[in-house]
């Protein structure tokens, strides 16, 4: 698959019954949710098909919800035999996951990192002090100067560039709201708030960060056998330190998900296939670079596409 990418989805894709058709093909699911569940001491199966809800999209335990979807999909590509693509990236959380599939790191390792990740996270910003806002139509320089000015010495900063016309802001509640009205008087067509619990990739998960640096340095790395572009740099490092480096900054930096997309174009990537549930970063792709393909591959048919 020399002109094909994956692609993994982050915070945001989880749902209440993700995967259950394809748990009744394919094993390897159960399976991986079992190895999973193991490592978290509860069962994570359970929780995804389940819920609540309100439990499900608590950080510390979306990403690994999110996580384990993604690899358990993979798995099963694998399994079939096809040639693997490329290249691999991640949206934020989706990194992780990208990187466990590269070989990069051991997939239980992986569960208890996003785990702590999570819990990183939520402890850094007490719970509805920070906020972040997806703003529609509206060029980055307009927006990146909408928060400045709406900053007043509290965080707010742009933190996903997820497709032209389509960045998500970040930070202090009070600031983020500031920064919102500003630029729908610039100009935006929509100001959305986001139902999340943390402000991401904002200078508030500094500390976050920190811990997370931590957890890390304790943590082997392998040289991935696919090419991981990270969201940080746009870049594929192959040296454990410094894919452990980009995974500690984009916690406090912007996802750059449009130039990653771009990126691959560049590559002579022509075809996308986004990993995991849901189907936000296939429309993201149409929106970065028309001549891509996108295709969700989630559930028995998508994944026979992908098989055969």
């Amino acid at each position: 698959m020399e002109n094909s990418a994956f692609i993994f989805p982050g915070q945001g894709s989880q749902a209440l019954g993700m995967l259950a058709e394809l748990a009744t093909e394919h094993d390897i699911v159960a399976h991986t949710f079992s190895e999973a569940s193991e490592v978290l001491g509860y069962d994570l199966w359970e929780l995804v098909q389940q819920g609540p809800v309100e439990t499900l999209n608590e950080t510390d335990k979306t990403q690994p919800a999110l996580l384990t979807a993604s690899v358990a999909i993979w798995r099963v590509f694998e399994a079939s035999g096809k040639p693997l693509p490329s290249v691999l990236a991640g949206h934020s959380l989706g990194e992780y996951s990208a990187l466990v599939c590269a070989g990069v790191i051991d997939f239980s390792e992986a569960v208890k990192l996003v785990q702590l990740r999570g819990q990183l996270m939520q402890q850094a910003v007490p719970a509805g002090s920070g906020a972040m806002f997806a703003i529609i139509g509206l060029d980055n320089d307009a927006i990146a100067k909408a928060c400045e000015a709406a900053s007043q010495g509290d965080v707010v900063s742009p933190v996903n560039y997820n497709s032209p016309g389509q960045v998500v802001i970040a930070g202090t509640k009070a600031a983020v709201e500031r920064a919102a009205v500003l630029c729908k008087e610039a100009g935006a067509k929509m100001a959305v708030a986001l139902p999340v619990s943390v402000p991401s990739h904002c200078e508030l998960m500094r500390p976050a960060a920190e811990k997370l640096a931590i957890a890390l340095a304790a943590i082997e790395f392998k040289t991935p056998n696919i090419s991981v572009i990270n969201n940080v740099d746009v870049a594929s490092p192959t040296a454990s330190e410094e894919i452990k480096s980009a995974l500690v900054r984009q916690l406090y930096c912007p996802v750059l998900w449009s130039d990653t997309v771009t990126a691959m174009a560049k590559m002579g990537v022509t075809n996308l296939f986004e990993i995991g549930p849901g189907k936000v970063l296939t429309g993201l792709a149409k929106r970065i670079d028309r001549s891509l393909t996108a295709k969700a591959v989630n559930d028995v048919a998508s994944l026979a596409t992908l098989t055969e």
